[in-house]
């Protein structure tokens, strides 16, 4: 099989043509400079006025907002770029890794720290964290984060909460046994 080279006209270096970018409108429809004297050259420029590069990129963006969105939904579609974007946010956010987040949900067996819900395939588990130093505490599903949010964080409202709920239960509970004694005397008599 013949590979096709092409020589750059900035470094001088004959490359396979895979080393340069499509360019329609060229005689062999690839650019004149390799992808590595493009980007160098790119780079350049940004390093020069990054200022302008900015607002390049942001006129074209207002100019296809149906372009980019597209573009953006279709790459976010690819797995490797979805576990990347997901790597960066908990490290970011969190000082976790995807990996380390993994890990967590295995420990959890799987699901909500709390209830024990597994995760969506399309919605992962909320890192729960204490707010004022960032510590991370578990892997919540949302009604679960949202409650302790709601609850402050704070273990006594936690504990009154489920003190009312149990109390709430008893009251049900002996309300359905007067019930069913009552029906056990009219069905009797």
């Amino acid at each position: 099989m013949d590979i096709k080279t092409k020589r750059c006209t900035k470094c001088g270096e004959t490359k396979a043509i895979t080393e340069f970018y499509v360019m329609k409108g060229m005689r062999d429809g690839f650019r004149n400079d390799c992808k590595v004297c493009n980007l160098a050259a790119k780079k350049a420029r940004y390093d020069a006025d990054p200022q302008k590069a900015i607002e390049s990129v942001l006129r074209s963006r207002r100019k296809n907002p149906e372009y980019y969105a597209a573009y953006n939904r279709k790459r976010r579609e690819r797995p490797e770029v979805k576990r990347h974007d997901r790597d960066s946010h908990l490290r970011r956010k969190f000082g976790i890794t995807s990996d380390r987040y993994d890990e967590m949900l295995v420990a959890q067996g799987g699901g909500c720290a709390i209830c024990g819900r597994a995760p969506r395939p399309d919605i992962s588990l909320h890192v729960d964290h204490e707010h004022g130093t960032g510590k991370v505490r578990g892997l919540l599903c949302f009604p679960c984060n949202q409650s302790l949010g709601l609850l402050a964080d704070d273990p006594e409202r936690c504990r009154a909460a489920a003190a009312y709920l149990d109390a709430f239960d008893e009251e049900v509970h002996s309300s359905n046994e007067l019930i069913r004694a009552r029906l056990r005397a009219l069905i009797e008599s």
